[in-house]
């Protein structure tokens, strides 16, 4: 006998409320084990493999790749406790038992998963967050008709009478796209499913990334091309369609449809978190330059006296985070949040500073934890870690949550200055912006210095201009002379 159970999608944690379906990770048939990841979706925050609480047969699944689905809708139902019979027939069988012959078949984890999940409990592991990396076991196809259970989930789990299916074997498959298999040089879900919905064979493109990576450019170049190859084609159709398309004389061409792009997934994350900053905070900037020359002088002197295989270089980046960290404890106004219901101002007792991180899937914040427990080095080596995760696309919501102050490096773009929104619900957020040559007075004559552009956003609410004053001028100072920071080392 066999009970058809409805997974659903689970609370994901940190308040999310819906995940988009990146890619379906089983099919319908499917044999699965307890806690094997069975689908990827991506949330606001991070993309997450949720696993399945039970083991069986796969028999329905909900929600297209690319679709949307709320907090507790249905993911997919498993027909769990049904037992399996071997391949094919053969004397060394004929009087296996039934855990024996779910081996010779390639699938023991199935057979403990339907034993475990018999009586409906699973294993427990219904995530809040991140799953159980629990591994994937081998997977089997069972031909959906003879599961004899329904397409549509039950309302309820009820007993379901299962003749023996005959398994067939399914092979295993490394690197699928587009129906097609083989290697493929490609990190990215979002790259994958933009390449599938173009119709774009990903083993066909050369990847401009490091070792041949295949980036979103990449697929967008080949779009580009795709589309252009489609319209040459109907340029040189024969004349009769050509004549049919073209726009009578004096007739207006018609107008081209506005392109409509849904606000969801990070993006969607991003907007509201932004306009309610801009809702709430009553933000204002100050800005000061500074001569950055010494400090650049103190990294290599920092980067050189480690030697060739002295550890990690420390960053530009790393050494602000640090002066950040310092001025904090100066100036606590500014590591805090206001509590609008009680119209408190909470101070908080630590520093957790994100920095902001551009990536394939948008703006994030990564949050270094303690950052004011750490010296130079120690933050330098999370914030090269969590940037990696941010690259692969690998972030948890727990590392993209909690910040209580954020560094924004937007010199990396090219630019001196900018006004940022402060990153809800913070009260203050530090820009700097490219370092770069300029004429400077320096002990009296003018000079070619090191300069950078340092701006200062703060929520009015904790602190008046007096504090974000002293604050600024306080990391233009370290920035200029880093010797001061000795102080506070």
């Amino acid at each position: 006998m066999a009970q058809v159970l409805e997974f659903k999608l689970p609370d994901l944690g940190e308040g999310l409320t819906e995940a988009e379906i990146v890619r379906w990770l089983v099919e319908v048939g499917d044999v699965v084990a307890i806690d094997q990841p069975v689908v990827e979706v991506e949330t606001a925050k991070a993309m997450v493999e949720v696993p399945c609480p039970y083991g069986g047969v796969v028999t329905a699944r909900f929600g297209e790749e690319g679709s949307e689905l709320p907090v507790g809708a249905p993911l997919l139902t498993v027909a769990v406790g049904a037992t399996e019979a071997p391949a094919s027939p053969a004397p060394s069988t004929s009087s296996a038992s039934p855990a024996s012959g779910a081996s010779s078949a390639g699938a023991p984890a199935a057979s403990e998963s339907s034993a475990g999940s018999e009586s409906g409990s699973g294993s427990g592991n219904v995530l809040v967050g991140y799953g159980t990396g629990a591994p994937a076991a081998r997977r089997r196809r069972i031909q959906p008709e003879r599961v004899g259970t329904p397409a549509a989930p039950a309302p309820a789990p009820a007993p379901v009478v299962e003749p023996e299916p005959e398994p067939v074997a399914v092979p295993a498959v490394a690197g699928e796209v587009n129906g097609q298999q083989g290697p493929v040089a490609v990190v990215s879900p979002l790259v994958r499913r933009l390449a599938r919905q173009h119709e774009i064979d990903l083993r066909r493109l050369t990847g401009s990334g490091p070792d041949g990576l295949i980036l979103r450019a990449d697929v967008d170049s080949a779009i580009r091309r795709a589309e252009e190859a489609a319209r040459a084609q109907t340029r040189t159709a024969p004349d009769g369609p050509a004549v049919a398309e073209a726009p009578t004389a004096g007739a207006a061409a018609p107008a081209a449809a506005a392109e409509r792009i849904p606000l969801r997934g990070v993006r969607g994350a991003v907007a509201d978190k932004l306009s309610r900053s801009r809702s709430e905070i009553p933000d204002a900037t100050c800005w000061v330059d500074a001569d950055a020359t010494e400090l650049m002088a103190a990294r290599a002197a920092m980067n050189a006296a480690s030697g060739p295989s002295g550890g990690p270089k420390v960053s530009v980046l790393a050494l602000l985070a640090r002066i950040c960290t310092a001025a904090l404890a100066r100036y606590p106004e500014l590591n805090s949040t206001v509590d609008t219901a009680a119209r408190e101002i909470v101070r908080l007792p630590g520093v957790h500073l994100g920095f902001a991180a551009q990536t394939e899937r948008g703006l994030v914040v990564p949050v270094v934890r303690d950052a004011h427990t750490r010296n130079a080095e120690s933050i330098g080596a999370e914030i090269a870690r969590l940037t990696e995760l941010a690259r692969t696309g690998k972030l948890s919501p727990a590392q993209l949550t909690g910040g209580t102050f954020t560094l924004n490096n937007y010199g990396v773009f090219g630019v001196d200055g900018s006004t940022p929104i402060i990153n809800h619900p913070e009260a203050a957020m530090l820009g700097v912006g490219r370092i770069t040559p300029k004429p400077w007075v320096h002990n009296g004559e003018l000079a070619v210095r090191q300069v950078v552009q340092l701006s200062l956003t703060f929520d009015h609410r904790v602190c008046d201009g007096g504090t974000a004053g002293g604050f600024l001028r306080y990391v233009a100072d370290c920035v200029e002379q880093p010797a001061v920071l000795l102080r506070t080392l």
